[in-house]
């Protein structure tokens, strides 16, 4: 990934490695599926969506796994038993990996319900403090 000047989602998909852009190209559909009418933009040179101006969820891929921002203690907290068997860091990423089809099934449905909580989140409460917002 050495290009870091992306100019859309689609560029930042192709410059990965060739066995990530299949997930990322799911994880794509999944968020904009789960996030109608989210702007697409890349921020922090990685993908993003915006809603009422404010960055809701950010995905990124890398050689072995792709990952999820930003997790934030109270959406960790909310999906605890989902989340098990995945990393989890307290910087606020969550990493699934590229490889166990077994695992992408249950992430593809951790992703979705994730993406769900914090699209109902935000438009009920448009500060942008995600921390706050997933405080259900």
């Amino acid at each position: 990934m050495a290009k870091t000047s992306f100019t859309s989602v689609d560029d930042y998909i192709a410059a990965q490695p060739v066995a990530a852009q299949p997930v990322l190209a799911r994880v794509r559909r999944t968020i904009r599926q789960a996030l109608p009418g989210a702007e697409e933009v890349i921020s922090y040179s990685i993908a993003a969506y915006k809603r009422h101006g404010r960055i809701v969820i950010y995905f990124a891929g890398w050689k072995h796994h792709y990952s999820l921002y930003p997790a934030n203690a109270a959406l960790v907290a909310a999906f605890k038993k989902e989340l098990a068997p995945y990393e989890v860091n307290n910087k606020g990423t969550i990493r699934f990996p590229l490889a166990d089809p077994h695992l992408q099934r249950r992430a593809h449905g951790t992703r979705h319900r994730t993406v769900n909580r914090a699209q109902h989140a935000r438009d009920d409460d448009n500060r942008g403090h995600l921390t706050q917002i997933l405080q259900l």
